[in-house]
């Protein structure tokens, strides 16, 4: 059975907008090979639309280790608006997300990360489909910027954290 995992940076205010624009002052080893850790049981990823547009500009025609596997790796699109998707190995989602992909947990296969995309990793914790969500929490109060969470009531259980020494916190959570 395949799981449904997520991951993002976070500040310690909540702010998981544009996390590469301050989070990789608290990159070091250990932080890579957490998210290392995940890509490798990675076996589709899931991406909401405007982190597939972003990617699809950026990785098709790239190489080296990181560009291969997004190159590689089968992509879901989870999108109302677009209506066709080209970068190599994607395939949009349409209609009922939660429900496909509730039916997709049940076949053999790596995991499916969501990379990016808060929209829909809030929608995912809300319709109760996320079977993981990795927080990588960085100290830094960032101020202003898209929180993950809203007005939205989720109840989590903390499954395991680590402290990296760069300060990062990385929690792992699942529905409770």
């Amino acid at each position: 059975m395949r799981k449904i995992v997520a991951g993002l940076h976070m500040s310690l205010d909540g702010v998981v907008e544009s996390p590469e624009r301050w989070s990789f002052d608290y990159f070091c080893d250990e932080v890579g090979q957490s998210i290392k850790d995940r890509r490798d049981a990675t076996g589709t990823l899931l991406l909401g639309r405007q982190t597939y547009e972003e990617f699809a500009k950026i990785w098709p025609g790239q190489s080296g280790e990181i560009a291969d596997f997004m190159n590689h790796t089968p992509k879901l699109v989870a999108s109302t608006t677009l209506t066709s998707v080209d970068w190599a190995g994607s395939t949009l989602l349409e209609g009922d997300v939660a429900a496909a992909l509730t039916a997709l947990k049940r076949q053999e296969g790596g995991n499916i990360t969501v990379t990016g995309s808060a929209t829909l990793v809030r929608s995912l914790l809300v319709a109760g489909v996320l079977d993981e969500l990795h927080l990588l929490v960085c100290p830094i109060v960032l101020g202003a910027g898209k929180r993950l969470f809203d007005d939205s009531r989720v109840p989590l259980r903390l499954a395991a954290s680590e402290m990296f020494p760069t300060g990062v916190v990385h929690l792992t959570y699942g529905l409770a």
